[in-house]
């Protein structure tokens, strides 16, 4: 069967299912109690592999730290079965991809990412605690919990001796918070070979899952100025940082909340010394849509809007560099969601529906069509912040609902 093939028979599967009203909340009135139980026994377990990983540095580009980050989760993956595949990336880093082999026919793609925000010495600074139900440290629930409910989950599939699926890839990336050439082009890859994915980013504190996301780019403004004496001649001079800061200004308003669209300059840089008018100034902003023409209106209206400068003699240019796509909500992704939804009433909770203005894999992986669903990690808040936390007691219920997802769409 074709990979087109599967992914059809996927969809008209959960199509099914639905009208059906299979996967709806009331459909799973108890939970599956081999499930629950091995996830309940495991807790203690995974919380002790959550600290091990949160105390390691692992910003991105941070090789070693990387590398243990990896070398930890490849050998809680061979235990289980998998076959390992490291792929170099461009800073040094690896990519893990390890592959469980079953006797089914759905192809399963699991994604994960090893990098964090934080700078190197911050496990020492903010050690993995656990105060008031909730576990803090760097990178705590983004995405060392996704890591470890990936880990769990499928430790709890072994147990259970389900093999009722063709492949199922476990995808960790080491640059995602970055992104690079060599990422992207492994998660579409494998995303298309795959008839669906889940990636294991976060639960937000709602605790929901995450049907659509924005796509993200960096707007780059460059002003070229005329250098001069800052106090014998400053009329000599064009000062690049003022025009820079005029152009931060009326360029800021691009954005249109309508369509969620925003445009926040983050990055300013001009001169080196108070005693000269600066002759070079650049200003960078993060620009992230829900659709992808926004980012075509932006480039044209930064191009536009740039031409009414402050400074006379000054030159002012500017480009839109696009990082990773929007993931819109789909048909594909709602059936997915109402999926989740029956499973997590097993337990008698409810999903929320969320989206975000963060950009992540899961952007890979829907662009290239393949159905995908996020937010499949610990729940957790305060994200790439000194202060991030994950609720402790989300790790059950996480690994029971990302274990049951896995066998539901497998078909048994």
């Amino acid at each position: 069967m074709t990979v087109t093939a599967r992914r059809s028979r996927l969809a008209v599967s959960l199509g099914l299912s639905l009208a059906l009203g299979a996967f709806a909340p009331a459909a799973f009135a108890q939970p599956h109690q081999q499930v629950l139980t091995h996830a309940e026994q495991y807790k203690g377990e995974a919380l002790k592999l959550l600290e091990r990983l949160v105390n390691i540095d692992s910003g991105s580009g941070y090789v070693p730290g990387l590398t243990q980050v990896g070398d930890i989760a490849i050998d809680e993956l061979h235990k289980l079965g998998a076959t390992i595949e490291k792929v170099p990336n461009s800073d040094g880093t690896q990519h893990v991809l390890a592959t469980f082999k079953g006797t089914g026919k759905a192809k399963i793609l699991l994604m994960a990412h090893m990098d964090t925000v934080f700078k190197e010495g911050s496990a020492a600074e903010r050690p993995f605690h656990i105060k008031d139900g909730r576990a803090y440290g760097p990178g705590v629930m983004d995405d060392k919990g996704g890591i470890v409910a990936g880990i769990y989950a499928l430790k709890v599939l072994k147990n259970l001796d389900f093999k009722n699926y063709a492949q199922i890839t476990f995808l960790l990336d080491a640059s995602e918070e970055t992104g690079s050439d060599v990422a992207t082009d492994l998660i579409k890859k494998t995303a298309k070979a795959h008839d669906v994915t889940l990636n294991l980013e976060p639960g937000r504190p709602a605790d929901g899952l995450v049907v659509w996301r924005k796509g993200s780019a960096t707007a780059l403004v460059e002003v070229k100025g005329k250098a001069a004496h800052a106090g014998v001649a400053p009329e000599l001079g064009r000062n690049a940082a003022m025009e820079a800061a005029h152009q931060i200004l009326q360029l800021g308003k691009l954005g249109d909340a309508e369509k969620k669209t925003t445009i926040n300059f983050t990055v300013l840089k001009a001169g080196d010394r108070t005693n000269v008018i600066p002759d070079q100034a650049t200003a960078k902003a993060d620009v992230r849509a829900a659709v992808p023409e926004e980012f075509d209106r932006i480039e044209k209206d930064l191009a536009r809007v740039s031409k009414d400068k402050l400074i006379a003699e000054t030159e002012v240019t500017t480009s839109l560099q696009r990082g990773l796509p929007p993931m819109p909500q789909t048909k594909e992704s709602d059936r997915l969601m109402a999926m989740a939804q029956g499973i997590y009433g097993e337990l008698g909770r409810k999903l929320t529906e969320e989206g975000s203005g963060g950009a992540a894999d899961a952007s890979l992986s829907a662009g290239v069509g393949t159905p995908t669903l996020d937010g499949f990690g610990i729940v957790g808040g305060n994200i790439h912040t000194p202060q991030e936390y994950a609720e402790v007691e989300s790790m059950v219920p996480r690994i029971y609902l990302l274990s049951r997802m896995i066998m539901e769409l497998a078909g048994r």
